[in-house]
């Protein structure tokens, strides 16, 4: 059995309670909900997010105030410290987190969004509309993606005359089954608020006046008259109830009414009076049997009586609620912080079912059905894919017992403690990070994962977690016989590594004839491969690509396995191919070691062969060159932080630079991934790409972090260093090569020659470290964050 994180979801049978899993029902189903990567890895970091609700945008407010609202209140979030998660429909997928373009598209109603109440969820889905989600749907939502806190103006409740008419809004029967904190300004004025109220404490839903009195406020006034059973006035009392709540299973959620603030009051109950006016003239024209209609001719007759004000005040209400939720939203999750990160959502597994919108949903299959993997088309892609990357796909087991146990009790028996399921794989995590950055910098691009998976629950792990990312699974072939890759990792309760056990097996089934058929019909521009590759499978694919000129880029994965492209490389110099076999390497420093120690090796002996020779020989590197090397290796690894001894001394002291060198005739450019001592570039520009080169005018400037030299034959060398960018928290560490790997497949995809100008380089390595921080700082392999990463 594989255990969910307990923040993750489980069921409680006892007393009849069930709690809903956070983006359980989401996650691996292909539903049409879209998560925006922001709110994503807000969730992941257990921080703080507020919801908020688009049928404003869409039906409550005139434009150009339509528009300008939703930002301000997004701001208004942000000041608290929570994130905004604002939810509509686009197109017919729901988008928890908007972009602007789409808050744009609801606001200014040119494709007639529809109001989108529980009711017309599926229906808006199916026939592909935009919608503006009531207070119903975003607390739909709100749940599925497991946001706590809601922040809208009014709620819908029993409207006047509705003891007859039994018109009664659907947000009061959501209320009573979403786990969702509602702030608001009480229920809207045009309402029966003290039959609402009746009908609240039927469903069990807990109502807060959020002040010093219990008295249930007026959404325009701070008095009603109507008297609740408990009163708050401050945050993390708020937030104690709604974490109280979650404790305990319970499925309902609450409302947290908060009062107009003072300054509006008296311009308030004159609005009031003109509330009461258009009632009355409803109720004699028939405006009050429009159904849907109703409330909207209701707040524009309102805004006509009033002559706009009501259109302030309830602006007001709607920034006052977005400062109260922001609030409350930042003490929920101080007091759920305790628990450890989310794990990932795109590796959900669990045999169980949950009960949300009134359906069971079975997130996993049985044990008999669980080798059906979901079937590639489900996920739209291009039939060309620019970048191929190919390597391990993988699930990753992480259990880390429980922190203070004595080591002796988890001696042959359980240890308590929280078991994590991620998707992990050199590979994966590359072409994960790869496609992010083509979402988010070049959207005309596509890349495409070839890894091996069994037939087995893991593999639908991975399947399903490629289609939540938006990735292609086209790319993922089935070894019907064999085991998904995992890797089962033991910690203790500081994090320190135990042991494990990884299963690797797979990876050396994969040959290069289930790699080539597709190398064959997308010709991309570049094809990574990872060292989890067996060296016979390197070497066929190397020798294919060099056959086709295409690009390869190795990701060497290990210091071990590092080894396995020197066969590959060896082979390909017997060819007397034209230039490097491999165009890019990303070894780190230790890595970076093993290729040059076992490149001279008597193993390989590439360094004793002819060519070889002729290509060190004809770089000309002699006494300038090391001058200008020893004047680079004193200067500081950042500009910003000069202490003594903080410098570039290791190109030289442990000869990075020289093995660097040493390994061009077989790799032609090396990005050295140096971890906290920056990126390190080491180029050989052929002769042919000098001639139109951005170096060919630079000269050396050790300053300046680079250095320039020409080669007998007008190749370019150029060694540039790039200092590390700043991390605020490390989180995970795993996927930070990986990211930064995909980061400059992406770039390199978008921009073959970025490397040979020294501007267009730094914008792309500056773009794979800017990857590597993110993942950096995330509880992901690869960070959500990716998607959104600025297009500059």
């Amino acid at each position: 059995m594989f255990i969910l994180p307990q923040t993750l979801g489980r069921t409680c049978t006892r007393r009849g309670l069930s709690t809903i899993p956070q983006r359980a029902s989401i996650i691996g189903q292909n539903l049409p909900v879209d998560i925006h990567p922001e709110v994503e890895e807000a969730l992941a970091h257990n921080k703080p997010v507020v919801a908020l609700e688009t049928a404003l945008v869409t039906h409550g407010l005139p434009h150009p105030a339509s528009l300008d609202v939703p930002v301000k209140l997004e701001k208004i979030v942000r000041s608290q410290g929570s994130i905004p998660a604002t939810i509509g429909l686009v197109g017919g997928r729901v988008k928890i987190g908007l972009e602007r373009n789409e808050l744009e598209r609801l606001a200014d109603r040119r494709g007639r969004p529809a109001k989108i109440s529980r009711r017309d969820i599926a229906a808006a889905i199916a026939t592909g509309r935009d919608g503006g989600t009531t207070c119903s749907a975003t607390l739909v939502f709100a749940a599925l993606a497991g946001i706590k806190v809601f922040a809208t103006g009014g709620l819908g409740g029993v409207h006047r005359g509705g003891e007859n008419s039994l018109d009664i809004s659907a947000d009061l029967q959501e209320l009573a089954r979403c786990p969702v904190g509602l702030v608001s300004s009480g229920v809207k004025s045009i309402l029966d608020i003290k039959r609402t109220l009746e009908y609240l404490e039927t469903l069990g839903v807990p109502v807060i006046s959020y002040s010093k009195t219990k008295e249930f406020p007026a959404f325009f006034s701070r008095h009603s008259g109507h008297n609740v059973p408990w009163n708050m006035d401050d945050p993390l009392t708020a937030a104690k109830l709604l974490y109280t709540q979650n404790q305990l299973g319970l499925q309902n959620g609450a409302l947290i009414a908060v009062p107009i603030p003072e300054e509006h009051e008296a311009a308030g109950k004159e609005i009031q009076k003109l509330v009461d006016q258009a009632v009355r003239e409803s109720e004699e024209n028939g405006a009050n049997r429009l159904g849907n209609d109703t409330t909207p001719w209701l707040l524009d007759r309102i805004a006509k009586l009033s002559q706009g004000r009501s259109l302030t005040n309830n602006i007001a209400l709607l920034e006052n609620t977005a400062v109260v939720g922001g609030q409350i939203a930042v003490e929920y999750q101080k007091l759920a912080g305790k628990e450890s990160p989310r794990m990932n959502p795109s590796s959900s597994f669990r045999n169980y079912s949950v009960s949300l919108l009134g359906v069971q949903q079975n997130l996993v299959q049985s044990s008999s059905n669980s080798s059906q993997i979901p079937p590639a088309a489900i996920v739209p892609h291009p039939s060309d894919a620019n970048v191929i990357i190919v390597g391990c796909a993988a699930v990753d087991v992480t259990a880390q017992e429980t922190v203070g146990l004595s080591p002796e009790l988890a001696k042959h028996s359980t240890t308590p403690g929280r078991v994590n399921l991620s998707l992990g794989g050199v590979g994966r995590n590359i072409a994960e990070a790869t496609h992010r950055v083509m979402k988010a910098k070049f959207p005309g691009l596509s890349s495409l994962l070839l890894a091996p998976i069994g037939e087995d629950p893991f593999a639908q792990i991975i399947s399903s977690g490629l289609q939540t990312s938006g990735m292609r699974t086209d790319g993922l072939i089935t070894f019907v016989d064999e085991d998904t890759a995992v890797c089962n990792m033991v910690l203790d309760g500081q994090g320190g590594l135990v042991g494990g056990v990884a299963d690797m097996k797979i990876n050396e089934k994969i040959t290069a004839d289930a790699i080539i058929p597709h190398l064959t019909k997308h010709v991309p521009s570049l094809v990574a491969l990872d060292g989890n590759i067996t060296p016979a499978t390197l070497q066929a694919l190397v020798a294919y690509c060099n056959e086709h000129r295409l690009k390869v880029l190795f990701e060497p994965t290990s210091v071990i396995k590092s080894n396995s492209v020197l066969p590959a490389v060896a082979a390909a110099l017997k060819e007397e191919y034209l230039g490097a076999p491999i165009t890019y390497c990303t070894p780190n420093l230790l890595e970076l070691n093993q290729l040059y120690e076992m490149a001279q090796s008597e193993q390989y002996g590439l360094m004793e062969s002819q060519s070889w020779w002729s290509v060190v020989d004809s770089l000309n590197l002699g006494t300038a060159f090391r001058m200008e090397l020893e004047q680079l290796s004193r200067r500081p690894i950042t500009e910003t932080n000069s202490r003594p001894g903080n410098t570039l001394s290791f190109l030289v002291e442990q000869g990075v630079a020289q093995k660097a060198i040493h390994l061009l005739p077989f790799f032609q450019h090396l990005i050295i991934k140096c971890g906290d001592q920056g990126v390190l570039v080491v180029m050989n520009i052929s002769p042919l790409d000098a001639a139109t080169s951005g170096w060919k005018n630079e000269k050396s400037n050790p300053r300046q972090r680079h250095i320039v030299a020409t080669g007998k034959s007008g190749e370019i060398i150029v060694i540039q260093h790039f200092p590390p960018l700043p991390v605020e928290a490390v989180m995970n560490v795993t996927g930070a090569g990986d990211s930064f790997v995909g980061a400059l497949l992406a770039t390199l995809a978008n921009s073959p020659a970025a490397p040979y100008n020294p501007k267009t380089l730094n914008e792309a390595v500056s773009t794979a470290q800017k990857a590597a921080v993110l993942t950096l700082q995330s509880p992901f392999a690869v960070s959500p964050l990716l998607s959104i990463m600025s297009a500059a």
